[in-house]
């Protein structure tokens, strides 16, 4: 670790020191130095931990195709809030072991975004809209089956590496919940405690766009975004007697997984 980052790193992670009451541009020198550093996941931490035995996947990337050597700086997360800094002890190409130097932990946003979103017959299409809602910071994801849902087969394996990538990408430290697919008429016998719930649909009838008006200042949010096809009336209507609000995305019709990153970007940004 150079001197200038471990000044840093014992300033911020050491609770003792007369200095943990840092100024602002302080804490964002730190961010920059140790964010550009590279940034891994790792399924479980202990604030105890001193050091860390990385998966073979994550080994490999490190020594093999970053050729990180032994004394050189990475950062982790758990996807829990955790940003966890460390140098590489050991740079075996299969159990590659760092040591713990600082973990700072990052307060998750006290607004709560879910969106329940059909499955697709274009897998593809699904990934992408996952990609880009943990992007944005959605907290819960819940993908659906629903009447005209064409496709209902779900690799959880693959879907949470997706969501670990786009974490990793936009520097996040907290991983999306992301759901087991539930039959729609399951989710509407859910309750949902203090939550704005939306269903998005393309039916014209009495709506109104999704905005500020509709939001309000709930901090908790939730949206329904249908298959290919649409919510069916009878879908739609349950909906209703369940104290959802029908709203429109807009004047164009739009593909799923495009209504479904539209209402989650003005879910999350909308104060």
């Amino acid at each position: 670790m150079t001197s200038r980052r471990m000044m840093m790193a014992k300033l911020l992670f050491n609770p003792d020191k007369k200095e943990k009451n840092l100024s602002p541009m302080i804490v964002g020198l730190f961010y920059f130095y140790t964010m550009a550093l590279p940034f891994f996941y790792i399924p479980g931490f202990d604030t105890g931990q001193k050091e860390i035995m990385l998966d073979d996947e994550t080994s490999r990337h490190v020594v093999q195709v970053l050729r990180m050597k032994t004394g050189e700086e990475l950062n982790l997360t758990d996807g829990k809030g955790n940003l966890i800094t460390c140098s590489i002890a050991d740079n075996n190409k299969k159990h590659c072991t760092v040591e713990v130097r600082g973990v700072r932990y990052r307060e998750q946003g006290t607004r709560k975004v879910s969106i329940a979103i059909s499955l697709l017959k274009n897998t593809n299409r699904f990934e992408w809209f996952l990609e880009k809602a943990t992007e944005i910071g959605v907290r819960e994801i819940i993908p659906l089956i629903c009447k005209r849902t064409e496709k209902e087969k779900f690799r959880v394996d693959r879907l949470k590496g997706i969501c670990v990538s786009a974490m990793l990408q936009s520097q996040q430290t907290w991983l999306p919940v992301l759901l087991e697919p539930v039959p729609f008429e399951e989710l509407m016998r859910r309750k949902f405690d203090d939550c704005r719930k939306f269903i998005a649909h393309c039916i014209e009838n009495e709506k109104k766009e999704l905005g500020y008006e509709q939001i309000g200042i709930s901090a908790n949010r939730m949206v329904c975004i249908g298959p290919e096809g649409d919510f069916t009336r009878e879908e739609i209507q349950l909906a209703l007697q369940k104290g959802f609000d029908a709203v429109s995305l807009g004047n164009t019709r739009l593909r799923t997984e495009t209504a479904g990153v539209v209402a989650a970007t003005l879910l999350q940004l909308i104060a």
